[in-house]
């Protein structure tokens, strides 16, 4: 889950260009119908028969869990879109300020070395961009915190956070230096250019991820250590699905030290594809949703996900590119001498195109996600069914992972359509939750969509 959510819905925005070489590390869903009171069932018979033949929800809370998800998940939403909007919001304020005319001019001043300007002028641009958008984050560390979602201590969370800017500076000021000498040295094509040298700084963003950046965040240890006979049973599903994840590439990581959430994903590509597994899910799940877990990213892999995705999104950034270069032409005419940008193979015209991508990433977000969602279930179905034969029960084992998964997030059992629709990567966990308690392909001798047993 968390490799998909990484590569679809990653932002097609400023960091979006630095998340070609750093797959940002970082969402989960659904509201329960409470029966009636015994009382008011006496009293209205009529009523309480109506209700009784309506389907019970497969994903349900506590009367007191249920209020905070429904408060938690209005905050999460609340700061998902004002957060994406202050994106572009602050980039075109400070571009009518002339506060990137100004940047510029003054890295002209320190030194005579252009390369050196640029990064300057792009390592300043990270780091401004950065505070701008640090209260959003400070108020959704504040949230999680709140509400028992997140368990690590301010110290921790601000370390976390002067990492991630390093990292950013690191590889994201050169990333935008490259990307401006191609509008520099091909002004006319270079959304053709810009789009080439995309496709391979994302596959080493992926390579390196699981070895390089990860472990700056968080610790991982081998699986085994801790979980032997959780990684014999495991086995059986990597021997029935046929995936090349042997015990040494699956690991442990000590999530517990900062969230109270559960999870489990895949990263990496080639030598560097593994199976990450949280201490919490293994501390507070039964091996058996373990293993629909574990199936569920295998899925991932067997199903195609993972080139699919890279070849998806090369084609949008493809379209992007050139939608957004015909787009900043004509914002450089018409506002340039108002934002004393001369030219876009200025620096400050580069932010121009920068702003572009950041509105049509805020416009594509439901396609990314949209995409996501379709693969999440396909994962579902095939985890499902890679299990089948394995556990006693598939449909209540998918059923049960998946509530406490929701409970462990505080997931809103029922999200506003529209909200599922424009911010959700995954399917809500009700939807999650429903289907898989439905989904029973090999009654009266059928088989599933994936497997033939």
């Amino acid at each position: 889950m968390e490799f998909v959510r990484r590569v679809l819905s990653m932002r097609v925005c400023v960091s979006a260009l630095v998340c070609l070489c750093v797959l940002a590390s970082a969402g989960r869903v659904l509201h329960a119908q409470n029966g009636s009171a015994p009382a008011v069932q006496a009293a209205q018979p009529a009523q309480a028969a109506a209700t009784a033949e309506q389907p019970k929800q497969a994903y349900s809370l506590p009367p007191e869990k249920l209020a905070k998800s429904i408060r938690l998940s209005h905050i999460r939403n609340l700061l998902n879109i004002t957060s994406s909007l202050w994106d572009i919001i602050f980039l075109w304020l400070l571009l009518r300020l002339r506060v990137w005319a100004a940047l510029e001019a003054w890295v002209l001043c320190v030194t005579g070395k252009k390369w050196v300007q640029g990064l300057l002028y792009f390592a300043a641009f990270i780091v401004i961009t950065g505070v701008a958008s640090l209260p959003f984050a400070i108020a959704g560390q504040y949230e999680s915190r709140a509400y028992g979602i997140s368990v690590q201590s301010w110290m921790s969370w601000w370390g976390d956070a002067g990492k991630s800017l390093a990292v950013s500076l690191a590889i994201g000021a050169p990333v935008l230096l490259l990307f401006h000498w191609i509008v520099k040295r091909w002004p006319r094509r270079y959304w053709l250019g810009a789009w080439i040298v995309s496709l391979p700084l994302m596959l080493l963003s992926i390579f390196i991820s699981p070895l390089v950046i990860d472990p700056l965040f968080n610790k991982f240890e081998p699986l085994t250590a801790h979980h032997a006979a959780l990684v014999d049973k495991l086995e059986t599903v990597v021997s029935r699905t046929g995936i090349d994840i042997p015990p040494s590439r699956m690991f442990l990581m000590k999530a517990s030290e900062k969230y109270n959430g559960l999870n489990a994903y895949v990263t990496g590509i080639g030598s560097s594809k593994r199976y990450v597994m949280w201490d919490t899910a293994t501390d507070r799940l039964a091996d058996d949703e373990v293993l629909f877990i574990f199936g569920h990213e295998s899925g991932h892999y067997v199903l195609g996900h993972i080139p699919k995705m890279i070849a998806g999104t090369v084609v949008m950034l493809f379209f992007l590119f050139w939608c957004c270069a015909l787009a900043v032409a004509w914002m450089v005419r018409r506002f340039g001498p108002r934002w004393g940008v001369a030219a876009l193979e200025a620096r400050a015209g580069f932010v121009v195109l920068l702003l572009a991508i950041n509105i049509a990433g805020f416009v594509l977000q439901p396609l990314s996600n949209g995409i996501s969602r379709y693969y999440e279930h396909q994962a579902d179905v095939y985890g499902q069914e890679a299990m089948h034969g394995i556990v006693a029960d598939p449909q209540r084992t998918a059923v049960s992972a998946f509530n406490h998964l929701g409970e462990a997030w505080l997931e809103d059992p029922n999200p506003s359509p529209l909200i599922e629709f424009w911010l959700y990567n995954h399917p809500s966990v009700q939807s999650r939750a429903q289907f898989a308690l439905g989904y029973d392909p090999w009654a009266n001798g059928g088989h599933g969509e994936f497997f033939s047993h």
